[in-house]
């Protein structure tokens, strides 16, 4: 029998296929959708640790370059981070981050001109039963909703994540 913790071998260009392991310390809590059809709407799930993003994105685009390749840009919602940089430098590459005030739960990831992928961000203050049901609901072949809609249906969640007031 496989063993469950061990990756996923890349190929890059391509959603891997097969089971996912579990994310160890430090490093990005994600689920991409397994299937190289991408037939759903989200094409996979992120859950944060916290609103810092220049704090978590460089786990996400870590974890992204092994299975997809060497990402470009990533759009993020300027309202539910705190100060978003306009670039971060992951292991050795530059990457540009775009932010807007969408408002619609997601991050999209860019590896080439028009080759985009869009993630659910699960609140870094969901709990793990809320981000579970949420993740796995993301990346099912068959979904049909938006992050946004994902995050009220599950959590009763009014909208995407919001970065508490300041002190």
């Amino acid at each position: 029998m496989p063993d469950p913790r061990a990756p996923v071998p890349s190929t890059h260009g391509l959603l891997p296929d097969g089971p996912h392991c579990s994310a160890g310390p430090g490093t990005a809590l994600l689920r991409l959708a397994t299937t190289h059809a991408r037939e759903g709407i989200l094409d996979g799930a992120w859950w944060p640790r916290s609103h810092d993003i220049g704090a978590e994105l460089p786990s996400l685009i870590t974890a992204l370059t092994e299975h997809l390749g060497p990402v470009a840009r990533v759009g993020v919602d300027a309202c539910a981070w705190d100060a978003p940089p306009t670039r971060l430098v992951v292991d050795g590459r530059t990457v540009h981050i775009d932010a807007f005030a969408v408002g619609d739960g997601t991050v999209l990831v860019t590896r080439g001109d028009r080759d985009y992928f869009s993630l659910l961000v699960v609140p870094p203050s969901a709990s793990p039963e809320v981000a579970r049901a949420a993740m796995a609901r993301a990346v099912s072949a068959d979904n049909a909703a938006g992050a946004e809609q994902i995050l009220i249906d599950i959590a009763g969640a009014p909208g995407p994540p919001v970065p508490p007031a300041g002190p």
